[in-house]
């Protein structure tokens, strides 16, 4: 799991039970959170940098003591917790409003429902010299990765907390096909059967965009030839598909219903 200043006690604690006496050892202020009562009404609301500013403690002490129990430190946050501005690349300085598509998925995402469908009939209009501008409430990583490799160079401007502008300008004329049937199959149990006991699972149905498919691809990073990584998902993860072929992984996919799905990964 990758954190930075902004990541919850809770979520930490929820990844890695031992993160919760790391927190504990860093300041005696930080006790109270053995209190079960107390843990969950704070957890919930505290963020790695509002501990920082409760304790007194700098960003690091917390980074110091989680990084050992596999957390990975957001390397584009600056010491004191803020976001790197990335430097502005050539395309932005010449795109003009007539060649900017804007999205604006904050709507969507706040009714709980999926942009995907809409974004990829965006995204395949897209003529080169344009740019799909999306507006969201944090940076798209998943997105940024998948249209990456169809073509598209992009820019995230960070407005504030809740306003994430990400432009994708289209360099060329690589059409986007993600082809969401493919791996959906009837021998997922077969493969579970096949692995038996040396499955490692995890919940991401309860995962703000875009963590589930960051936290798929952290816990990749521990599977061997022999392992395999069982997800539990509300929908099918189409921009992880693609990065599991580029890593040689290979997976099944089944819907069990509307809002959820099993995903199997293994080496391929």
């Amino acid at each position: 799991m990758t954190i930075n200043a902004d990541t919850k006690i809770a979520a930490l604690v929820k990844q890695s039970p031992g993160a919760l006496e790391a927190i504990i050892s860093i300041n005696s202020k930080f006790e109270k959170l053995r209190n079960p009562l107390l843990r969950k009404l704070m957890a919930g609301r505290t963020s790695i940098r509002m501990a920082s500013k409760i304790s007194g403690n700098a960003l690091q002490d917390f980074y110091s003591k989680l990084e050992p129990l596999g957390f990975e430190i957001d390397k584009t946050m600056r010491r004191d917790g803020h976001k790197e501005k990335p430097a502005v690349p050539a395309f932005f300085n010449i795109l003009t409003t007539e060649n900017i598509v804007e999205c604006d998925v904050r709507p969507i995402i706040d009714a709980n429902e999926d942009p995907l469908s809409m974004i990829i009939k965006k995204v395949k209009n897209i003529q080169p010299g344009q740019a799909l501008k999306i507006v969201n409430s944090f940076e798209p990583a998943p997105l940024i990765l998948l249209l990456k490799k169809q073509g598209f160079e992009s820019y995230v401007d960070v407005i504030d907390n809740q306003k994430v502008e990400t432009y994708f300008y289209k360099t060329t004329n690589n059409a986007v096909e993600i082809n969401v049937t493919e791996n959906i199959a009837d021998d997922l149990d077969s493969c579970i059967q096949r692995f038996a006991h040396k499955i490692q699972t995890i919940d991401v149905r309860e995962l703000e965009m875009p963590r589930p498919m960051l936290t798929i691809l952290n816990s990749l990073n521990s599977l061997t030839s022999e392992t395999a990584l069982f997800v539990y998902h509300k929908r099918i993860p189409v921009f992880l598909l693609p990065e599991l072929k580029e890593r040689k992984f290979d997976y099944r996919i089944k819907e069990i219903s509307d809002n959820e799905v099993h995903l199997l990964i293994f080496k391929g």
